[in-house]
């Protein structure tokens, strides 16, 4: 039997790398990221662009998913139960908070972006369906760690990575924050993945009230929290109200 293609491999290594991360990356990054030279690199993105699955920044020639990517995923997440059962919580939530939406399941050691709801005003906003975001650095992750749904990596000798100076990074601090998370019912992200943003989110539960996923609001941290870094108890309550609701269409009977 023929053995794998290593082009198709390093293609999906490049997509797996520009969708792991909150940001563009550019060509160096991407070549050193993965050991591989810069003009490998650079072909494997060119072709990527080409077929749209990969899209470059005019202003600053890094790379991104491509929408057509995004959309090919469609087919998945548009059966996903979760996601289908949600949408219209999700919708109501960010009407009614006035913040963006974002519903989240584990994959493969990162929260899965599934369905995302722009926050309902007329700024520029990129949509984030198919984004992974870190574990330990997003409300959503935490959320899903605190209640079993997810699991850590073998914890590295140097520690988690840290995206800002408030990312937790030591594990005995992060435990300590998710045990509040299954006590309180939900949980929160303030300034640890980017500066300026905050996050809170709240578990969805399926049949017999385990947690599937997680359902959250995401903004500038002055929205949505107080003065004293601490997310508003109104944003909070409508949260779990929208997670109460889907965990019930889900089959939940606790909820």
């Amino acid at each position: 039997m023929a053995g794998p293609v290593q082009s198709i491999e390093r293609a999906a290594a490049i997509l797996r790398l520009l969708a792991g991360g909150p940001r563009r990356l550019g060509l160096g990054e991407v070549a050193s990221s993965l050991g591989l030279a810069k003009g490998t690199a650079h072909g494997i993105l060119r072709t990527l662009q080409h077929v749209d699955f990969v899209e470059q920044d005019e202003a600053t020639g890094k790379y991104q998913l491509g929408a057509a990517l995004l959309h090919l995923g469609t087919s998945y997440l548009d059966v996903n139960e979760l996601r289908s059962r949600s949408i219209n919580w999700a919708d109501a939530l960010a009407a009614r908070s006035g913040e963006a939406v974002r519903l989240g399941t584990p994959l493969e050691g990162k929260v899965l972006i599934v369905h995302h709801v722009f926050r309902p005003d007329d700024t520029l906003q990129t949509l984030d369906v198919g984004a992974l975001l870190p574990l330990h650095a997003s409300s959503l992750g935490k959320v899903l760690l605190a209640f079993g749904t997810a699991t850590l990596d073998p914890m590295p000798a140097d520690g988690l990575e840290a995206y800002t100076r408030h990312t937790l990074v030591v594990r005995e601090d992060l435990d300590r924050v998710l045990a509040e998370i299954r006590e309180l019912g939900w949980g929160a992200e303030v300034q640890e993945m980017s500066m300026g943003d905050a996050g809170v989110a709240a578990p969805i539960r399926g049949h017999g009230g385990l947690v599937v996923g997680a359902i959250g609001l995401s903004g500038a941290v002055e929205r949505i929290c107080d003065p004293r870094g601490r997310p508003l108890p109104a944003l909070i309550a409508l949260l779990r109200e929208a997670a109460r609701a889907i965990s019930r269409d889900l089959g939940a009977v606790r909820w």
